[in-house]
């Protein structure tokens, strides 16, 4: 399981800096405005193996970028909901194997119905989930897989940011709207203050972990076979 991160100093400090407030809440209620016009967005595509074709989208919103990004059933009897990192090794590692094998046998068979939510570890995650979070949601799943599949890529850059905006060109995203979510300081607090709910409700204190039927939590990376069995209670 990955912990807190130092990697990145440059970007670690704005967790800090960034740490939800009591004027946040109020503040986050109304709708604003994302990038202006996010034309770039809206017409998102990404090159192959993950090319399709997308509806324009409505121009984005904070509230739009924060709210659940789920996959699966709604009829589905277990809810789960992982807290993961953009900057972690084992998210990566359980996302490039494990959840394939999830995908297939357990949300696509209606049994999961899988959510996830951000939990950076240090700046530079915050940053990549602000980017997935700004994305049109029909593809959000889609720039987390190809975030997390190169992961070894733009994590261990000398520049990270700068390749993580090269991965943001593959998707669509242009220059000035890439730089205007990097800046975006509504988003950016909304995506700590749902870390810090992980943190004051579930206890979570790593990456990947777990919430099932708001019941139990599930720490570290797993095997499709050890993380099935834990749902089995749940009838999985």
């Amino acid at each position: 399981m990955c912990l807190q991160e130092t990697d990145h100093p440059k970007t670690t400090d704005d967790m800090t800096a960034l740490s939800p407030d009591p004027k946040l809440k109020r503040r986050m209620t109304s709708r604003r405005s994302f990038v202006a016009g996010s034309a770039g967005l809206a017409g998102l595509t990404f090159a192959s193996p993950m090319a399709s074709t997308i509806a324009s989208a409505a121009e984005l919103s904070v509230d739009d970028a924060l709210a659940p990004r789920i996959i699966g059933s709604p009829d589905a009897p277990i809810h789960v909901a992982e807290y993961y990192s953009m900057t972690c090794g084992h998210c990566a590692d359980f996302h490039n194997n494990t959840f394939p094998k999830v995908k297939a046998r357990l949300i696509d068979e209606g049994l999961v119905r899988f959510e996830m939510r951000p939990f950076p570890l240090d700046g530079l995650a915050l940053r990549a989930h602000a980017l997935a979070r700004a994305v049109p949601e029909a593809k959000f799943f889609a720039m987390v897989k190809m975030l997390l599949a190169k992961h070894a890529v733009w994590v261990r850059a000398s520049d990270p940011i700068a390749e993580l905006q090269k991965l943001a060109r593959l998707a669509g995203v242009t220059a000035d709207d890439f730089n205007a979510i990097m800046r975006n300081r509504p988003l950016l607090e909304g995506i700590v203050a749902q870390r810090q709910v992980g943190v004051d409700r579930w206890g979570v204190s790593s990456t990947p972990s777990f919430v099932v039927n708001d019941d139990l939590l599930i720490s570290g990376n797993k095997s499709y076979e050890d993380f099935a069995e834990a749902l089995s209670a749940f009838g999985a």
